[in-house]
């Protein structure tokens, strides 16, 4: 059985849950963490919902078998469509994603707010749930960003087809009133610096990449399962894509300024 020792595990359809795994390690520096980019199957918006369900559980069972005592399912997508279904499916702790609506809402001044999504999250259950139970007091902009997510896999954080991308979609939010934005992608999380600029001054760009890793300390600590060392946690990365592409990848997002772990890469990940 998994004890303070092992590993945490992390994943996504690619790199926007390093993000997550950025905070997870500066919160967390004692713990040792795998994380799974699933770029095989990548980008999980456009897919099904069945399908990102039966990815996001063999991803699951693979770091499972690697030893990892919980899971942080990185990715808005892959949370919306399967959370509920690993929760109830594998007997591990898992810790989601969910956009910063609540904060957003409690922030606004123009009582109007963005949610830049992927169009698979625009669509679920989820974020209906999520919009009922924080948005209620405020109007609630939903806005699915195809694109985005694929331009961050790119290593392109600032060039001109990303940054138009952002302004036709931040745009037309700004100019209807909209003052707070919640990020609903984890890949969208690199590209906050270019939709602060976009947006202009006076939007707050809101990202839940550090609330999920202080829950996921809350989890780990409830469970006693939290590693006691201070220090000398690592990292170490797999892929169900190329290895080499998913190295090149983070030294491209390193090199673009954007905190993303060293760690040592593991054989091809071996989920089915």
């Amino acid at each position: 059985m998994p004890g303070p020792d092992s590993p945490i595990g992390v994943f996504d359809s690619g790199v926007g849950g390093l993000a997550v795994l950025a905070e997870v390690a500066s919160l967390l520096p004692g713990e040792d963490i795998l994380y799974y980019a699933d770029s095989a199957w990548f980008p999980y918006g456009d897919r099904p919902v069945e399908e990102v369900r039966a990815r996001a559980e063999a991803v699951s069972r693979a770091l499972m078998a690697l030893g990892a005592k919980i899971i942080i399912v990185a990715c808005n997508t892959a949370t919306s469509a399967a959370i509920a279904h690993l929760r109830a499916t594998l007997d591990l702790p898992f810790v989601g994603m969910e956009p910063a609506l609540k904060p957003a809402a409690e922030r606004t001044a123009t009582g109007k707010v963005a949610l830049l999504v992927t169009r698979a999250t625009a669509k679920g259950e989820k974020l209906a749930a999520l919009i009922d139970r924080h948005g209620a007091e405020v109007s609630v902009r939903v806005v699915a960003a195809p694109g985005l997510a694929e331009r961050v896999e790119g290593g392109d954080l600032r060039g001109e087809t990303t940054r138009a991308l952002v302004r036709g979609y931040v745009g037309p939010a700004v100019a209807a009133g909209v003052d707070a934005i919640a990020l609903g992608c984890t890949h969208y999380a690199f590209l906050r610096g270019v939709i602060e600029e976009e947006a202009g001054a006076g939007i707050d760009v809101l990202e839940p990449s550090a609330a999920v890793a202080r829950q996921a300390a809350r989890v780990l600590d409830e469970r006693g399962l939290r590693n006691p060392r201070t220090a000398g946690g690592a990292v170490r990365y797999l892929t169900s894509g190329d290895s080499g592409a998913f190295a090149a990848i983070r030294d491209r997002l390193r090199d673009a300024g954007a905190r993303v772990p060293e760690g040592a890469s593991m054989p091809q990940g071996t989920a089915t």
